[in-house]
């Protein structure tokens, strides 16, 4: 097998299909997972998918792909640390890998405090409004990036 790509979820995302299903649609979790192993071994890479609503477990995974030098990218879906997590972003430029930031949602179309990204500035791209096929795309730049 290729590269591995580790692709963080942040918190709620567990609950896709029973959340807000009007914003984010009636896939579930397990199809964002799905989206993401097609992509990869389509691309010859393989992903490690992970979901958490702990701040401090999210922090501690990418402080092992840091440590660890196992992964070659980053795909994150921060969810609402995007817009609050100094501590995420900190963590983000350790492990110097490619990151790609996706969001299920488009948003900037959504509430003004949505509009804002700590991780955006660290990202190499940006996907948002794709819904989980987002995914898809970004575990393919991500790829491509580590090609």
């Amino acid at each position: 097998m290729g590269p591995v790509i580790l692709v963080l979820n942040g918190p709620n995302l567990n609950m896709l299909g029973v959340r807000q299903p009007e914003v984010y649609g009636s896939s579930t979790y397990a199809d964002v997972v799905a989206v993401c192993e097609r992509a990869a071994a389509a691309a010859s890479v393989a992903v490690d998918v992970r979901q958490t609503n702990d701040e401090a477990e999210m922090l501690e995974w990418i402080h092992h792909a840091a440590r660890s030098k196992e992964f070659a990218a980053i795909v994150i879906n921060p969810a609402a640390w995007t817009h609050t997590s100094v501590a995420l972003a900190d963590a983000l430029v350790i492990p110097e890998i490619p990151v790609i930031e996706v969001h299920i949602s488009n948003v900037h179309a959504r509430e003004s405090f949505r509009h804002h990204s700590y991780v955006s500035p660290l990202a190499a791209a940006v996907i948002a409004g794709c819904g989980i096929a987002g995914y898809g795309y970004a575990v393919d730049r991500a790829a491509a990036l580590i090609a």
